[in-house]
């Protein structure tokens, strides 16, 4: 199969870019940001056969009866997914956390430079899904399959169009699964598997790069100065854990009794802060300055993982949004950017 366009130079072509602005704290966009959609732009082929489809999710099912032309997507991944497999957007969350000037990032920005196209309008959903913006721009399938939509969202949504939501609980759909039901959902699930492949490949060469993080136990936390006497937890499902446990991390025993089944996150009393135990902690802050504030804080302190110097704070956003929604166009952004300082984390260096 002829690999599209926008992966003409390796997967994720679009993270050396991305990488780039990363390293220099970029908060520009690389492409020009539209206020309205035009033509639709893919650069492969639907599969023969591959329609009708139905796809399973949390909310029921869904049937896509032919190939979707105008693509919408909600959720911060979903987007990238679709990207992947040559199929630009019409529509699409804007990034308000971690993104770039044009409230998306700079390896999807890449990615439709590279493809070509124009960028998909963003729509805000700070106050909740967006559902009149989604419906202007006249979609014929809306995917949200790592989203947070309710189930009356999902209802307003498919008077709109057909709508894939997650498999099971919001927030928590891997990668891999997202790839694979987008994949489903346009017509391109062997070139979903390529992806896929080219991805897993990716992440198996960067494993032999840090062979460190084979088996290391890990907590990945949230921690504020805002409030002391709480330590958030993030759940072993959500994608930001579980795509360090494709490089060898394991959850620590501690992490399991913090959630919730379906939830992506929990937390504990900071007066249980000793009973943390990992190789790692990984955590991100507000501002650089913030750390020496929880490394000094008579409770927080004492996590074995920053007591014993084994912890990771990240002050710069962009650099946390490659972690907290892998996808095959972020994580070569991530194992540049991330991935050593987690080993050096691992190691105490």
């Amino acid at each position: 199969m002829t690999l599209p366009k926008i992966r003409s130079v390796r997967l994720g072509a679009a993270a050396a870019i991305a990488v780039a602005a990363l390293s220099a704290c970029s908060t520009g966009s690389t492409s020009a940001q539209t206020d309205a959609a035009t033509d639709p732009t893919t650069s492969t082929e639907v599969e023969a056969d591959a329609f009708p489809v139905t796809i399973e999710h949390a909310f029921g099912e869904t049937r896509i009866e032919e190939a979707p032309t105008r693509v919408a997507t909600l959720g911060w991944t979903d987007h990238d997914h679709a990207l992947a497999l040559g199929v630009v957007p019409v529509g699409a969350t804007k990034i308000t956390w971690g993104g770039n000037a044009a409230g998306s990032t700079d390896w999807f920005d890449a990615a439709v430079e590279e493809a070509g196209a124009e960028a998909p309008v963003r729509y805000d959903d700070t106050d909740g899904t967006p559902i009149d913006e989604v419906a202007q721009l006249e979609p014929d399938v809306i995917l949200a399959t790592n989203s947070g939509i309710t189930e009356a969202d999902y209802k307003a949504l498919s008077k709109i169009a057909p709508v894939v939501a997650y498999p099971e609980f919001p927030w928590t759909t891997q990668w891999q699964t997202s790839l694979e039901t987008i994949g489903q959902a346009l017509g391109r699930t062997a070139l979903a598997d390529e992806v896929e492949d080219e991805t897993q490949a990716v992440i198996d060469t960067a494993k032999k790069d840090y062979p460190e993080l084979d088996g290391a136990s890990l907590i990945y936390s949230y921690l504020t100065p805002a409030d002391l006497s709480t330590i958030g937890i993030y759940a072993p499902q959500d994608p930001r854990v579980s795509i360090l446990r494709d490089f060898g991390m394991v959850d620590a025993p501690a992490v399991a009794d913090a959630i919730k089944e379906g939830e992506f996150y929990g937390s504990v009393s900071a007066e249980r802060a000793s009973e943390l135990e990992s190789d790692v902690l990984i955590t991100w802050v507000e501002k650089p300055e913030d750390v020496q504030t929880l490394v000094g804080d008579k409770l927080l302190g004492e996590i074995p993982a920053i007591a014993a110097g084994n912890f990771y704070a990240e002050p710069d956003k962009e650099v946390v949004m490659a972690n907290t929604n892998p996808t095959p166009l972020s994580i070569p952004a991530l194992i540049e950017t991330t991935l050593p300082k987690i080993a050096e984390a691992v190691t105490g260096s």
